[in-house]
């Protein structure tokens, strides 16, 4: 998991022990893999199987979210770092966080109770001791943190943080000291030091980096071995590559490059960002072209190198990579479908498999492996 790399190697060396760590734990026998896949519209939470040995998708079983009145334009999902619980953050009426249990044999989910959001939330994500719900408010401004109180139910928030605008995502980096939460609003990454045993933020002494005018800083991701922080722009289609410091988490930009696909016109509208486990590619999503780009990422000093745009579902809000990084699923809010890739693991070139239907407005996908 993306929490499991210590602070301090380098990047080639946690990624080799990323890889051994993640062959221990991605393959215990009797062990599973299963997806999570948030159907905004139709309010419900589909609950997949992936086959390791071909990449097939069979359901398991389809989840509403329980006492939803009106369906949000997406569902944030999160799940805990000990993979027992899923919350999901609802951006319709009214704004709770619904805890389900997971089951470890089975996949299946069963409903706990439902907290209440202080905003519609673009983003939730646990600390990673999971005893704090972390939110980012996207047409609130808003940076929240809610308790996290009996086991996958979420209280009500103990701290809103305002004047963040287009607040897109967070997240706390391996070490849950510090928290980053890139605003769309105003083209900035903010740093926040987090108190573990509280669930405080509070800006460090250098509380934001900036992207460029107009870039739309929106998703991210932390390379496994805790050296850098990728950002999406959602507005110029561009990835920025950070330096991260751990000791005081702060970034230093190193690299910006395009995520369009080649011949690009029009007004880019990038949206999601994963990294494979070992740290050898990273993906990004782009939905006016509904393409999904590739890089390969340098072993030693984290830049990225494009290695092409493929075609994917229309309109790809969301997609993961699964924990062993053999394949990538995508899924299109206006196809109502998601999409099926292998990973090449010499080239990071990604070879479409199959295409299934799913709930309407499909927008976040959560893969697992279980127990």
């Amino acid at each position: 998991m993306r929490g499991a790399h210590r602070f301090g190697l380098g990047i080639g060396m946690a990624a080799l022990i990323a890889v051994a760590a993640g062959a221990l734990m991605a393959s215990p026998a009797g062990a599973a893999t299963f997806v999570y896949v948030g159907n905004a519209e139709s309010n419900e939470v589909y609950v997949l199987q992936l086959d390791r040995q071909n990449g097939d998708l069979t359901v398991v079983e389809k989840v509403p979210i329980p006492g939803i009145e009106k369906p949000g334009i997406s569902t944030p999902m999160s799940v805990s770092p000990d993979r027992r619980f899923l919350y999901v953050g609802t951006r319709g009426e009214p704004k709770v966080a619904a805890g389900f249990a997971i089951d470890p044999s089975t996949g299946k989910l069963k409903f706990i109770a439902s907290g209440p959001l202080a905003d519609s939330l673009a983003y939730i994500a646990t600390d990673r001791t999971g005893r704090f719900l972390l939110g980012a408010s996207y047409p609130g401004h808003r940076v929240t943190v809610n308790p996290i109180g009996s086991p996958g139910k979420v209280l009500p928030p103990q701290q809103v943080l305002e004047n963040y605008p287009n607040a897109h995502s967070i997240f706390a980096d391996a070490a849950n000291r510090f928290v980053l939460v890139p605003t769309l609003g105003n083209d900035r990454i903010n740093q926040f030091a987090f108190d573990a045993s509280t669930g405080k933020l509070t800006p460090t002494a250098s509380p934001a980096a900036e992207a460029r005018p107009k870039a739309g800083p929106r998703h991210f991701v932390y390379h496994p071995g805790g050296k850098l922080v990728y950002v999406i722009g959602e507005l110029d289609g561009n990835v920025y590559v950070f330096d991260y410091n751990a000791a005081s988490g702060d970034l230093t930009q190193k690299q910006v490059v395009s995520a369009l696909p080649a011949g690009f016109q029009g007004k880019a509208s990038a949206a999601d960002l994963h990294i494979t486990p070992d740290g050898k590619f990273l993906y990004g999503s782009e939905r006016t072209t509904s393409t999904l780009a590739g890089f390969q990422v340098d072993p030693a000093k984290g830049t990225l190198t494009p290695i092409g745009s493929v075609p994917t579902e229309k309109q790809p809000r969301g997609f993961g990579i699964d924990p062993a990084g053999r394949y990538l699923l995508a899924v299109g809010q206006l196809s109502h479908g998601l999409s099926s890739y292998s990973i090449d693991p010499t080239s990071g070139k990604l070879m479409k498999l199959k295409e299934y239907p799913m709930g309407k407005n499909p927008n976040w996908v959560e893969i697992l492996d279980l127990p």
